[in-house]
């Protein structure tokens, strides 16, 4: 795997931060890391990104961002309110083609969900998952009506051919109700993919070195992480 494109079931779900994750996981390793961000919206010129963010928290990557556009709305919207052109799935695929010619890791972090518009056409980030041929991780809320965004952002990605490497929870509730404990064994069936990690809520929030800390216990060793998705369902069943 050298280039992997996350994508959430909505907005708001933590992308970001399990972007800055996985990043900083493979920068620990030594590994040459990019992070693309396609379009960056609701954020004026000047203005730290999501690309800063994962920058802060993960350590030394490359980052980039296509379009930039001040409106927080869907890609599309945003670039016609703002007169800029639009970001197209092609051009998604060659900065990360691109990217991936120098790094060991280039992940793309989409905006919104699996098929919020880029462009007039009606290019996705799913257009581009698909053009690289690469897989998608899935970031999923914890709690009630995740499987239902998840199931459909799954079929999704299998009707385009396009793998689903697995799913993770972005933002894990320190006091979760009964909804989100059941959804840890759950959302795996919904995603058709493994539950390769849960990330505690205000992470992001978290001293860099504290975050790269805690990450650690949060991801699969897929990510190079100690995270076992049966271990904690049985630790979280017994709180």
């Amino acid at each position: 795997m050298s280039v992997l494109v996350i994508t959430g079931t909505g907005t708001g779900v933590g992308k970001t931060v399990v972007t800055a994750a996985v990043a900083a996981l493979a920068v620990a390793e030594d590994r040459r890391v990019a992070v693309l961000k396609p379009a960056q919206t609701g954020v004026a010129p000047g203005e730290p990104g999501d690309v800063d963010d994962v920058a802060r928290l993960a350590g030394k990557i490359t980052g980039r961002e296509l379009r930039r556009y001040p409106d927080p709305l869907a890609p599309e919207v945003a670039a016609r309110r703002s007169g800029q052109p639009p970001v197209t799935p092609a051009d998604v695929a060659a900065a990360a083609a691109e990217l991936d010619e120098d790094h060991d890791l280039v992940l793309v972090e989409g905006a919104g969900g699996l098929l919020v518009r880029f462009d007039p056409d009606g290019g996705t980030l799913a257009d581009a998952a698909w053009a690289l041929g690469a897989p998608v991780l899935v970031v999923a809320e914890a709690g009630l009506g995740t499987l239902n965004a998840t199931a459909l952002t799954a079929e999704a990605l299998l009707r385009r051919g396009i793998e689903c490497m697995g799913v993770v929870v972005g933002a894990w509730p320190a006091d979760p109700d009964l909804a989100a404990r059941c959804n840890l064994a759950d959302l795996p069936v919904a995603a058709g993919a493994p539950l390769l990690g849960v990330l505690p809520a205000g992470l992001g929030g978290l001293a860099p070195a504290d975050f790269r800390t805690t990450v650690r216990g949060r991801l699969s060793p897929w990510f190079g992480g100690t995270f076992d998705s049966e271990d904690f369902a049985s630790e979280v069943c017994r709180q």
